[in-house]
């Protein structure tokens, strides 16, 4: 139409435009429009609903979002469908936005239809009886429905019972549903606590709520409003026995055995329906069927009117004391909050100056009076009043106390020496930036009141509103405006939800997951993973669909093989003896693994291939009848289906693997059992098609004859290999790529694979909706960007590594998005995270193909390769996608040649026939490329100490390569381990040998940073190192109480030598942390070992030995003494991020040890040290060398004196850093005489 349309006057302030349809509609859209030939449009807005005009509520999309999308000019018509229809008679339009360039202005349109409404109203005392026709009725299917509103948070809607014991209760209880089901289960009859199944939360809002039960049988779906809860009774009934009648809007008798003492429900309900029988018409009709006690048939529930504080920060109310009373004042309120902390009101007394303030402190309410001289006195009450339940206060200032109660508790007092009254405004939620003495205790209140009282008057919310009253900021009025963000429950995996005003959080505790809503599992997802990240054989938790719902489980991993073999056991260890079992009466066993069958068919299907023994030793007992060849034994497989071939992979071949060999007994027969001799037989099997594996059961059916027996034993179940990590592809066309089903990523995600390429960039993977998308890239040679779009706008994270990425090695990157935040790795690069908004669309709407290696447009395709994809658990098989695709082969040549930093920190490359593995088991580092670092937080109890399995020099003769060109070859050891600390004194480490000689590194007290001791040949040498973190060059290193200043610059390092008496001989053992053995340490050692350690230690390696590495990999090993508690952390992680703040690194030798500094902040009060020693010991391999060894020492002696060696040279710093990482050196000369 041509009219104008509606447009607020500029000086109004939150305007709204309201809608009366004049009767109850159910609305289904609604549409806007500008102000016609103008410049006025709204472009967003909110949408309110309410049956009386007075309680409104907000609309809210599916995934929570309440804002509308209006207008872009003033004569488009923008129409917005409703995802779930609203019956209401008025609607308001609240404006967010308008045109910048003019004002609101706004025309609209409603679309919906008219519903035919039965209502009752229940005040408390009333009730509806529908009673049947018969003594009792049975159903094995029902199905009720109706609508509900109400104020009050307690309350029985429906009940039912019979006398077998089987009863129905649907209760409003905390604001939430309850349904009580029992059908004929005597332990729910005679159990005291019931456990109801419970659905919706807020449901006390004063608004229409739908519910629908439907049951058949024992299957039972709870909906209430858009949340439907499935589940399925316990008990051995299928039907429910209500005998006489069932009751509505609450219990009649209360004293009848079996029913609930509970409260009856205040409130209305409509359309009512009882397996299709409409309860309420009946009653407005006075069928006989009906007894009504005390109902109407018209809702006149009382409207309570809220206010809603949204601001943390700067909402609040003022209002003024109405009719000052002689000799005090009272405040009386009702609120709701999901926040622990908060200010709900602050009042001025006279005598001047004192201040009363209330607020939520730890989820109780805290009363506080202020005095003069920072006097105050306090007082608590109230319990975990941060439930979003409503809760009542009560403040009543007189007769020389000021009394608070919550909820009708007994009251809390505080005493007064005189009668106080309020001075000036009454501040509700928050305090206005002129008021006196209110500032600065935040955080503000966030969440609803209503009902205030101030000296007996309720105030008027709506006279504030329109400027008449007090004054506010932040306000929304005519609404609770409160939001359950755990409804639903958006923490995966079993997570309890937890929540704020405007944020919820996951407790992962016991779930095996991690991350900000649970969704990354805590576990690897193989056997073979573990290998990779440098474990050994052990029990491990494997989650075989990673980030998926099937969960983790245990399974041994044997890595004493070539192959890493998963072993999955069962309920029949030990061989069983079968005798009298016939076709008629079989022998069963059952077999239960220590994993789902969900689990047992991942793990077997992600494996290269599996394996599982069967051994059948018989004696007059065969497997397969001789006559007609029908099977007399067999197994089933995972399925439960029927097989009878007993070895091999070829199913469906009855024959023993014997015949497959071409060796039985008797060629005659295919199995050895089948020759039925009176000696003993065996047919032993290995079964290794995987799809029938593993064995579920066993049936044996011929051991009833004379002499008859079997003896069989199934072994466990056996795979090795993971099918996923080296599934790849090469991209060797820009416009190729391959496709797959559109991902299934809705409310979280995540995406992890590897890449090498040489291209400057190119698109990993897209997948695009109507208007969401979601993109993986390598945007520029050096960065990584992680792309999308769920409603509220492109979102972007880009990660930059400082060096290219485009050099023909493997990266990973992994990425993630979820309803809280979204995050993006690669290698080991910082996580870059970026936090989802708080109101903001969360479900990502997905239509297309998942493109791989390229787009739908073909442009900016991927050129390299890529293997390992993984989307939310599923691993994709490239390889077979590839090879039916032109521009992509199956596969991805080259993996260690020529790439020798494929491995880092002593990894060695290998390579494989479709990859290449790292070797990290002379590492002290894990993950797939021994970059790991493995970090472990101790206290001051924890310890770890490694014992070698026999004196340490002579292990090192065996190993080490004699030299004969050189009569002063010597053995040399190497310690390094990085720590972060902030305890002083602290033990690091401790190296012992069987001649009671001893290594201690030591955190020294005496304002040093570093202190290390060393301790040979019964002569002590204590060395002081310390580090001036401020100042990096600036070195303080003393001997034997000399002290001198050195100045060392980057460039340069300092080195100093021991007397040749200076030999570590026969260690015993190196410990970390607190030492309990002290014997023989000097007292300064003795202080420092007492106080053990408190902080993170992290990747610990003396020589080919990493003792922190093998006490958490094998817990059970001789070798490795753990005492205390030991947490693996990432702190070594986190410590080396603060690190590559500063770019300083000094290294030093000290002695024989070379120590590493690591520039890092001091205003952090966390000292990181990276320490790392390098110590070289003569180990002599033959008579001719230790004899020209002990006269050159003998030399040295009689020279009387030990040189220091000042060479500061690049060659040296080269030369040092080239024998540390030299895995062949021990023939290697180092003199630093």
């Amino acid at each position: 139409p041509r009219a104008g349309g509606w447009s607020p006057m500029v000086t109004d302030q939150e305007p709204w435009l309201q809608v009366d349809l004049r009767e109850q509609m159910e609305v289904t859209a609604v549409a806007t429009q500008g102000r016609y030939d103008s410049w006025d449009w709204v472009s967003s807005y909110l949408l309110l609903y309410s049956d009386t005009g007075r309680a409104w509520k907000q609309y809210r999309h599916e995934d929570g979002v309440g804002r509308f999308v209006g207008n872009g000019n003033s004569e488009s018509v923008v129409q917005n469908k409703l995802s779930h229809p609203v019956r209401t008679r008025f609607l308001r339009f609240v404006p967010l936005d308008w045109n910048p360039s003019g004002w609101m202005g706004l025309r609209v349109e409603v679309y919906g239809c008219s519903y035919k409404s039965y209502v009752a109203d229940f005040d408390g005392r009333s009730s509806l009886l529908y009673r049947f026709n018969q003594k009792s009725m049975s159903t094995v299917k029902d199905v009720i429905s109706l609508r509900f509103k109400s104020h009050q948070a307690e309350g029985v809607l429906l009940h039912g019972e019979g006398q077998r014991g089987d009863y129905i209760t649907l209760e409003l209880h905390r604001g939430r549903l309850d349904l009580y089901l029992n059908l004929d289960d005597s332990r729910a009859r005679f159990s005291s606590h019931r456990v109801p199944v419970t659905v919706g939360s807020l449901l006390d809002d004063q608004h229409w709520h739908s519910v629908h039960i439907e049951r058949f049988n024992k299957q039972v779906n709870l909906t209430v409003d858009s949340y439907t809860q499935r589940f399925q009774t316990k008990g051995e009934g299928h039907s429910l026995e209500v005998d006489y009648e069932l009751s509505f809007g609450g219990i009649p008798l209360p004293g009848k055995p079996g029913t609930f003492l509970r409260k009856n429900f205040n409130g209305c309900m409509e359309n009512l329906y009882y397996n299709g029988i409409n309860v309420i018409d009946l009653a407005k009709r006075r069928k006989p069927q009906i007894h009504s006690g005390n109902v109407t048939f018209s809702c006149s529930q009382p409207q309570l009117v809220a206010c809603t504080f949204v601001s943390s920060s700067s909402s609040f109310l003022s209002l003024p004391s109405a009719s000052p009373a002689v000799g005090g004042f009272s405040v009386r309120f009702q609120f709701r909050t999901w926040n622990p902390e908060g200010l709900l009101l602050s009042v001025q007394l006279n005598p001047d100056p004192q201040q009363l303030r209330l607020q939520i402190s730890n989820s109780w309410l805290r009363l506080t009076l202020h005095s003069s001289g920072r006097q105050k006195s306090e007082v608590s009450a109230g319990r975990r009043v941060s439930d979003g339940l409503w809760h009542s206060v009560s403040l009543d200032a007189r007769n020389l106390q000021i009394t608070l109660t919550v909820d009708n508790e007994p009251s809390s007092t505080i005493e007064l020496w005189e009668q106080v009254q309020s001075r000036g405004s009454f501040y509700f939620g928050g305090c206005a930036a002129t008021a006196p003495d209110c500032q600065g205790f935040a955080p503000a209140f966030q969440g609803c009141m209503r009902l205030i009282f101030i000296n007996s008057q309720l105030m008027n919310l709506s006279h504030v509103q329109q400027g008449l009253l007090g004054n506010y900021n932040e306000l929304q009025f005519d609404t609770c405006n409160i939001k359950d963000r755990c409804l639903p429950n958006l923490c995966e995996h079993g997570a309890r939800c937890s929540q704020m005003w405007s944020s919820f959080s996951c407790d992962c505790s016991g779930t095996g997951y991690a991350g900000a809503t649970c969704h990354n599992s805590i576990y690897e997802s193989s056997c073979e993973a573990y290998k990779l990240s440098g474990s050994s054989s052990g029990f491990y938790f494997i989650d075989p669909d990673g980030s998926g719902p099937l969960g983790p489980t245990q399974v041994y991993c044997n890595m004493t093989e070539k192959k890493v073999w998963t072993v999955l056991s069962h309920n029949s260890t030990a061989p069983v003896t079968v005798q009298t079992s016939s076709l008629q009466k079989p022998h069963v066993m059952i077999f239960n693994y220590s994993a789902s069958a969900k689990q047992l068919r991942a793990i077997v299907s992600g494996s290269e291939q599996c394996q599982q023994e069967v051994v059948y030793n018989c004696r007059k007992s065969r497997l397969f009848n001789t006559k007609d060849g029908s099977p007399l034994s067999w197994w089933l497989d995972r399925e439960g289906e029927k097989r009878s071939y007993w070895g091999g992979f070829l199913p469906g071949v009855q024959q023993c693997s014997c015949s497959l060999e071409e060796n039985c007994i008797d060629m005659n027969y295919f199995c050895n059992c089948d020759a039925d001799t009176d000696t003993w037989a065996n047919d032993t099997g290995v079964l290794s098609y995987k799809d029938h594996l593993p064995v579920s059961q066993i049936v044996i059916g011929d051991t009833d004859r004379m002499g008859s027996q079997a003896v069989y034993h199934i072994g466990p179940l056996r795979c090795y290999g993971d099918r996923s990590i080296w599934n790849a592809a090469s991209f060797y066309q820009e416009s190729s790529y391959l496709y797959f089903p559109t991902l299934q990523a809705e409310l979280a995600s995540d995406i992890s694979f590897y890449f090498k390429t040489s291209a400057p960039s190119g698109v990993f993977l897209e997948n695009q909706g109507l208007k969401d998308f979601i993109r993986v890239e390598l945007s520029s040679p050096s960065v990584v960007t992680f792309s999308f779009d769920v409603g509220n706008g492109p979102a972007v994270l880009s990660v930059k590594s400082h060096v290219p990425l485009n050099d023909r090695q493997w990266h990973y990157v992994r990425a993630e998005r979820n309803a809280k935040e979204a995050s993006v790795q690669v290698d080991q690069l910082p996580l870059r995270f970026l936090e989802a908004p708080a109101d903001g669309h969360l479900r990502l709407r997905l239509s297309s193909q998942l493109f791989v290696g390229g787009t739908a447009s073909q442009q900016r395709g991927f050129l390299g390769c890529i293997r390992s994809l993984t989307v939310n658990g599923v691993s994709f098989d490239l390889e077979e996608r590839a090879k039916m695709t032109p521009g992509v082969s199956a596969g991805c040549p080259g993996y260690c040649t020529g790439s020798s930093s494929l491995c880092h920190n002593r990894g060695r490359c290998v390579e494989k026939s479709n990859g290449y593995i790292c070797d990290c088991s002379q590492s002290a580092y894990g993950g797939t490329t021994c970059n790991q670092e493995v970090s472990v937080s101790f206290d001051r109890e924890s310890s770890v100490t490694y014992t070698f399995q026999e004196p340490f020099s002579v292990m090192q003769n065996r190993s080490s390569q004699a030299s004969t060109s050189s009569t002063d070859s010597r053995a040399r050891e190497d310690v390094a381990l990085s720590f972060v600390t902030s305890q002083r004194p602290a033990m690091l480490l401790t190296v012992s040998t069987f001649s009671q000689q001893y290594i201690a590194v030591i955190l020294a007290t005496n304002g040093t940073y570093r202190n290390h001791t060393w301790k040979c040949c019964s002569c002590a040498s204590v060395f002081f190192v310390n580090a001036n973190f401020k100042n990096m060059n600036m070195l303080l290193v003393g001997k034997e109480g000399e002290l001198n200043n050195i100045l060392v610059s980057e460039e340069l390092q300092q080195k100093y030598t021991l007397s040749s008496d200076a030999e570590l001989i026969l260690i015993r053992s190196l410990t970390l942390g607190k030492v309990t053995r002290m014997e023989n340490f000097d007292e300064e050692v003795i202080q420092g070992a007492s106080k053990g350690f408190i902080g993170c230690l992290s990747s610990v390696q003396f020589n080919h030995v990493a003792p922190l590495k093998v006490a958490l990999t094998n817990r059970g090993s001789s070798l490795v003494t753990v005492r205390g508690p030991l947490v693996q952390s990432n702190c070594g992680a986190l410590a080396e991020s603060h690190t590559l703040q500063g770019k300083t690194s000094t290294s030093m030798t000290l002695m024989i040890c070379l120590l590493r500094l690591t520039n890092t902040r001091k205003d952090l009060a966390v000292i990181a040290g990276v320490v790392t020693a390098v110590v070289f010991i003569t180990v002599c391999a033959l008579a001719v060398v230790i004899r020209l060894v002990y006269q050159q020492r003998r030399a040295q002696r009689s020279s009387g004196s030990i040189k220091e060696e000042h060479r500061h040279s690049m060659y040296t710093d080269y030369r040092t850093e080239l024998h540390l990482h030299n895995p062949v050196r021990d023939s290697v000369k180092e003199y630093y005489i």
